[in-house]
């Protein structure tokens, strides 16, 4: 469950403006604030099972976006190549160059 919650919180940095109002804000409270249906249904004076079905359409909505544009997986290697570029940098002997290095590292990594 703790994989599924953190894949759901990756995509939704990346695709939650393509949801719709209440399935982004249901899918918000559920996953990022941790609230129970229960609560969501309270707060919003809907029943859970209407929750219950906004937040798996936005699921199944944030894995179709992430199957076409693959933000996600692209995110995923480009950290890993800045990583290993990382490693790299810190094993260079000359200091002006590593921090140049470092400098343009960070701003590469913002860029995401």
């Amino acid at each position: 469950m703790l994989e599924k919650t953190n894949q759901v919180n990756l995509l939704f940095d990346f695709y939650a403006p393509l949801l719709k109002g209440k399935q982004r804000e249901y899918l918000e409270l559920y996953y990022l604030d941790d609230l129970s249906l229960g609560e969501i249904a309270e707060m919003h004076e809907v029943s859970r099972q209407a929750v219950y079905d906004h937040i798996k359409r936005a699921e199944k909505q944030l894995f179709e976006y992430d199957e076409k544009l693959r933000l996600a997986w692209k995110h995923e290697q480009r950290m890993n190549v800045l990583n290993r570029m990382n490693e790299l940098v810190q094993g260079l002997a000359d200091k002006a160059a590593r921090e140049e290095l470092n400098t343009l590292l960070h701003q590469l990594s913002e860029m995401d």
